[in-house]
């Protein structure tokens, strides 16, 4: 056995022969003892400390042994103690390797010091701060150059940073049986699984609704009822999740809570947009109910497209026109994107329009569209009806015109530089003064 100074020596009894067993007290009173005498002088710096960690006190636990223990023999000595009290302490294992390290370091001229520091049980920050105490009185009585620290648990891992801002930590030793090294990993990820409450009510509660229904539902429906309902359930989720639904719902319900206490006109537009597309769905499941006859799914689909546009296009330009009104008023500047908008939600209307008409027309449940005698002053147009083709031609006609006025009505306002037009006259008499100045100099 190697002494602090690196010298050969055996532990001796009071007679000089081999040391006899000693009560716990006198055990303790050794500890520090030992301690004590492994300070160093003056005239010594240790090169190394080696310093096993122990974050709530297992030590002290098991032994009653207050710390922090330094030293070769009162480390040896305090090893031995929390070996006879707890076999099963992994403590013991930690312990031991602080000690090997010390040796193998020793053996290469280094002048290594080891030394086990503990916290306490009653809370991690009180522990924490007692770790901290130790260390600062470590490091004063021995000035080490670096540290090497050892640890046996992921727990006693977080107080290395204590160490780092101390001393400069060379290494990190994390001593776990062998036979416990997956099951305290796994215990560990549990642990910080279960601490995290966001991964707790998307995965927890989940399965264990699902735990729950699936009996239920295997009692009253049988079990690939339940099976299945539950699959489709968990399917859905995972969707839901996947394709960051919930960040979209989360989103607009922001956005609308911001429209509600700014006053926009678009909550209002947006409101009577909602209702024309409902009655846009329910005018469009009444004319599919007519189609119940009609084999297969597309005319009753065009039927459904027929019916349902005109509503669904007043829709969207309701709510275009809302939110065009919104950039009105905010006195900041019209993008063309808004101007153009109710242009495209009109020309995709009449294009749809036109081509559900056409397949509905030959399929023989509409009939030829007639158009009216119409009179112009001295020029008059008789009646006359429009064929499939020659109506589908007509909207989609409609529909690029009506596009085409719109991009030119929203490059004609906003500029063509498609940025926008500011519509406050006082920025833009404040844009040509510089002009007049330049002008007059």
């Amino acid at each position: 056995m190697l002494g602090d100074a690196g010298v050969p020596h055996r532990l001796l009894g009071d007679g000089g022969g081999p040391t006899a067993l000693r009560s716990d007290g006198a055990r303790r009173e050794n500890h520090h003892e030992s301690f004590n005498a492994a300070r160093p002088t003056s005239d010594r710096t240790v090169t190394t400390l080696v310093v096993c960690l122990d974050r709530v006190d297992d030590v002290g636990a098991t032994t009653g042994i207050e710390t922090p223990v330094a030293g070769w023999e009162a480390v040896q000595a305090l090893v031995t103690d929390v070996g006879l009290a707890d076999p099963e302490d992994a403590s013991v294992n930690s312990i031991l390797e602080a000690l090997r390290i010390t040796r193998d370091l020793r053996d290469d001229g280094e002048d290594a010091v080891v030394a086990v520091v503990s916290g306490t049980a009653e809370s991690m920050v009180t522990a924490d701060r007692t770790v901290a105490r130790q260390l600062d009185g470590l490091v004063a009585d021995y000035d080490p150059d670096s540290a090497i620290v050892v640890t046996d648990s992921a727990e006693d891992e977080r107080l290395v940073p204590l160490v780092e801002s101390r001393v400069p930590v060379d290494s990190v030793d994390r001593v776990v049986v062998r036979q416990a090294r997956d099951l305290e990993s796994t215990y560990y990820l549990m642990k910080q699984f279960l601490a995290d409450e966001e991964l707790r009510q998307t995965t927890l509660v989940p399965l264990g609704t699902a735990l729950l229904v699936f009996p239920v539902l295997a009692l009253f429906a049988g079990p690939a009822v339940a099976a299945a309902t539950i699959a489709t359930v968990i399917g859905l989720f995972l969707l839901y999740k996947g394709l960051g639904i919930d960040a979209l719902l989360a989103r607009a319900t922001r956005q609308a809570q911001d429209a509600l206490y700014s006053g926009q006109v678009s909550v209002v537009t947006y409101v009577v947009a909602g209702g024309l597309t409902l009655v846009g769905l329910f005018a469009g499941a009444l004319g599919v109910s007519g189609q119940a006859d009609t084999e297969g799914v597309l005319v009753p689909t065009m039927e459904f497209c027929y019916t349902a546009v005109p509503w669904v296009t007043m829709a969207a330009l309701t709510a275009s026109t809302g939110r065009l009104l919104d950039e009105v008023l905010r006195d900041e500047g019209i993008r063309t994107s808004y101007l153009n908008l109710p242009f495209v939600a009109v020309a995709v209307g009449l294009v749809v329009r036109g081509f559900s008409a056409y397949f509905l027309e030959e399929a023989g449940t509409l009939a030829s569209m007639e158009i009216p005698r119409i009179e112009l002053g001295v020029l008059t147009i008789e009646p006359f009806a429009l064929e499939s083709g020659q109506r589908l031609a007509a909207f989609v006609v409609a529909g690029v015109l009506v596009s085409l006025i719109g991009v030119r009505i929203a490059t004609y306002v906003g500029g063509s530089d498609g940025v926008g037009v500011d519509l406050d006259p006082t920025d833009a008499e404040g844009a040509t003064e510089p002009e007049s100045e330049g002008e007059t100099s």
